[in-house]
């Protein structure tokens, strides 16, 4: 079944900058502040570099793009210049959704876009997602990394759950589903907790989820449900480095987490960081270039070294 085709009065155009890993969130927002959708791609096999990438309205907006991509500057220290390229407006919408087909993942789940025809799965648990924010859609391999964790550390019945740096809640979704557990979903960015409580919605999983916007670990409702029994932490390696202190803090004993979002070059400099908090490592995933690790709290207390 060929999508449906939407007609716009103007011509689109795709705008994007490459920049360091660590000036991806500012320029992220700004790119996000005129478009609609934005998408993170490697520009680089390392993971250094990346792409970050909005469809807009040509000549839209363009004192608001041109005011955000200056603080985003002056944010990071860093110049990234913007390009452009047209956009045909016909085809861009069917050209995301041939590159959204239905995915299957693991065992136990498929994720799907909801310009595809409803169909029902008895074998597995069908999530779907809009085509239009098709990233953190299971295509990319740290989420189904951790998606494919999540069915191996299921038979634990996890009852607290934390899906820190959810972007569409996917992973939130797919805990609640397989889980049938009440799940909190946080994002520092105020677009993807929309974007994540429509989600659950549309899968008929929002009085399951609570999303909320937060910064890390200073978010207050990650204090008031802790301590957690399972976390999913899809962030980026080096964040997750620095977070590992607070993860110790508020993971109940015998409690799990799955770390994923990094490349597998980074998998030592990762581990090396919860190690030294005292955390286990139990299952290293792989999906291409990216590795997803499953670590655990020792039931006993643990020490921890400097």
């Amino acid at each position: 079944m060929a999508p449906p085709t939407r007609r716009h009065a103007t011509s689109l155009e795709t705008i994007s900058v490459t920049v360091p890993e660590a000036a991806v969130e500012a320029y992220e927002n700004a790119i996000g502040s005129v478009c609609a959708t934005v998408g993170i791609f490697e520009a680089n096999p390392e993971g250094t570099q990346w792409r970050v990438e909005g469809v807009k309205d040509t000549g839209h907006r363009e004192d608001e793009l041109a005011a955000a991509l200056v603080l985003a500057e002056l944010t990071t220290g860093v110049s990234a210049p913007l390009e452009r390229t047209s956009t045909e407006a016909e085809g861009w919408l069917a050209r995301t959704y041939e590159a959204f087909p239905e995915q299957e993942v693991g065992r136990r789940f498929v994720v799907r876009g909801t310009h595809l025809p409803d169909s029902k799965n008895a074998t597995r648990i069908v999530l779907t997602l809009d085509a239009g924010v098709a990233f953190g859609s299971g295509e990319h391999g740290s989420t189904r990394g951790c998606l494919r964790a999540l069915e191996r550390v299921a038979y634990r019945r996890p009852r607290r759950i934390l899906d820190l740096g959810c972007g569409t809640g996917i992973l939130a979704m797919a805990a609640a589903a397989l889980l049938h557990q009440k799940v909190l979903a946080v994002d520092i960015e105020p677009w993807s907790v929309r974007v994540a409580a429509q989600n659950a919605k549309r899968n008929q999983l929002n009085r399951a989820m609570t999303c909320r916007l937060g910064n890390g670990w200073q978010t207050p409702a990650i204090w008031k449900a802790a301590p957690f029994d399972l976390v999913f932490a899809n962030i980026l390696a080096r964040p997750l480095c620095l977070m590992a202190k607070d993860l110790v803090r508020y993971l109940a004993p015998g409690g799990t987490v799955i770390l994923a979002g990094l490349l597998r070059t980074q998998v030592r400099m990762v581990l090396a960081a919860h190690r030294r908090q005292g955390l286990v490592l139990e299952q290293e995933l792989h999906e291409g270039e990216w590795a997803t690790l499953i670590l655990r709290r020792p039931v006993l207390p643990i020490r921890k070294t400097a």
